[in-house]
């Protein structure tokens, strides 16, 4: 038997498996789907609190998942970097964000804020994770459930980590999509990411890679539509035009639509106050809408602290 299954093998999920591997404990992912083809595929996974309440839980997450990422990208781990970013600013003086004390070069100028931030490239980078896991020992495997009871007695502890799919496995009606939309562009030498989460035609952000540039966005709660719309692609590409000249009539490479899984009041990271059949212990570590990537890390090493 598993000393722990973990259910999910998005970001979150396969970052609290290698925690635990880390930690000694035999472990089996289960995956719906596989890996490469979770909606962390699709993630701009630059580091920043998107939508995230400000709160000192939160903090601690996103400072442990920073420290982690930039320590890869110092390592050389395949698909992480280190990226500088402007934030700009257009209500009012550019204060001090609650999530500043995470990152150690942040800096607030009339109209904008520059910091550095670990850039990850989530096909490459979950690929990595998927042999890492491996090469500790343990299992990713393909496996669906319809209930989380299912899993009582395969293990002593079930990690969930199912995003969306808690509304319906946990029970969780606060639970629901935010849809984002983004589009792939040529990198014509861009090396800075910007972001204007104020931009009168929508939040906007520029996001260099190493083949690419991923421009978005959209943040549409309840919308479970996963079809790019042509016309949102257009407004994506024009507005991040305005912000960033040099990428002036980019074609599309490419456009994609996936499902943020959010949750009302921010992510649920606990023991389960009632256990699964025959006493198997439940966690639960879901709802991280579009910070999945920068609260990973931090997030898996509390799992793993609960678990232990």
């Amino acid at each position: 038997m598993d000393d722990v299954i973990v259910l999910g093998a998005g970001v979150i999920g396969l970052t609290c498996a290698v925690r635990l591997l880390e930690a000694g404990a035999r472990v089996r992912v289960l995956t719906a789907d596989a890996p490469e083809t979770t909606v962390s595929r699709l993630a701009a996974a630059v580091w920043y609190p998107t939508r995230t309440a400000a709160d000192p839980r939160v903090l601690a997450w996103a400072r442990a998942a920073y420290d982690e990422f930039m320590s890869q990208a110092a390592d050389g781990v395949p698909g992480v970097a280190r990226r500088p970013t402007r934030m700009v600013i257009r209500d009012g003086e550019a204060g001090t964000p609650w999530w500043a004390a995470a990152v150690p070069d942040f800096a607030a100028y009339p109209g904008e804020w520059r910091f550095t931030v670990p850039s990850v490239e989530m096909q490459e980078y979950t690929r990595w994770l998927v042999a890492l896991i491996q090469s500790r020992g343990g299992v990713v495997a393909r496996g669906r459930v319809a209930s989380l009871r299912e899993l009582g007695g395969r293990a002593g502890t079930v990690v969930n980590a199912t995003g969306l799919a808690s509304r319906v496995l946990a029970g969780d009606s606060t639970v629901f999509p935010a849809r984002g939309q983004i589009v792939g562009v040529a990198n014509p030498g861009l090396v800075t990411s910007v972001r204007d989460e104020g931009h009168p035609g929508g939040m906007a952000y520029i996001h260099p890679r190493s083949r690419d540039v991923v421009l978005g966005g959209t943040f549409q709660p309840g919308d479970w539509n996963e079809t790019p719309d042509p016309a949102t692609t257009a407004a994506i590409l024009e507005r991040c035009a305005e912000l960033v000249p040099e990428l002036a009539g980019a074609q599309p490479l490419w456009d994609a639509a996936g499902l943020r899984p959010t949750r009302e009041g921010g992510p649920r990271l606990e023991i389960a106050p009632e256990p699964l059949p025959s006493g198997t212990r439940l966690v639960h570590c879901y709802g991280h809408g579009g910070a999945g990537v920068t609260l990973s890390w931090g997030c898996a090493d509390e799992v793993a602290g609960l678990v232990a």
